[in-house]
């Protein structure tokens, strides 16, 4: 009878177990020769410029900084209070509205924002394409939608 098989695996098994063995040396070998440990501070300094950005040359001292005030900056959202009050009531004309569908769309003449508007905000008012119209705007489940839909007083 011959030799089983078995005595071959094991010695090919052993020979990639040693081969993987060596190449790991290897490669720990090439990472220690290129590592950059062992730099000096001034290598592993990075500064940031007037305008954020991240850049390995020190500020230059001569230059003259721009004073910023202190009031100006703020820190934090903005509160309700702070906000100016701006006019609820908006004016825009009708780009597009479908009767049979009952909606159509406003395009705010101050921002050029589309606008969504419903039939049921309209109340018994009738509006067609090319209308100015004054309305209010208040967030709806898609984005903004028009209420208090009013046609604009000529004048």
């Amino acid at each position: 009878m011959g030799r089983s098989q078995a005595t071959f695996g094991k010695r090919e098994n052993e020979k990639k177990r040693l081969k993987k063995r060596q190449e790991k040396a290897e490669k720990k070998e090439e990472r220690l020769a290129n590592s950059s440990k062992g730099q000096g501070l001034d290598e592993m300094m990075a500064y940031v410029d007037e305008n954020g950005n991240i850049v390995d040359t020190p500020p230059d001292p001569t230059k003259k900084k721009k004073e910023i005030p202190l009031e100006s900056i703020r820190i934090g959202a903005i509160r309700q209070e702070d906000m100016e009050e701006e006019d609820p009531v908006r004016s825009g004309s009708v780009t597009f509205f479908n009767d049979s569908k009952g909606y159509g769309f406003i395009k705010d003449l101050a921002t050029q924002q589309s606008v969504f508007v419903h039939a049921n905000n309209l109340g018994s008012l009738t509006i067609k394409e090319n209308d100015k119209v004054t309305f209010e705007v208040e967030m709806g489940q898609k984005g903004p939608s028009a209420f208090n839909v009013k046609m604009a007083v000529a004048g």
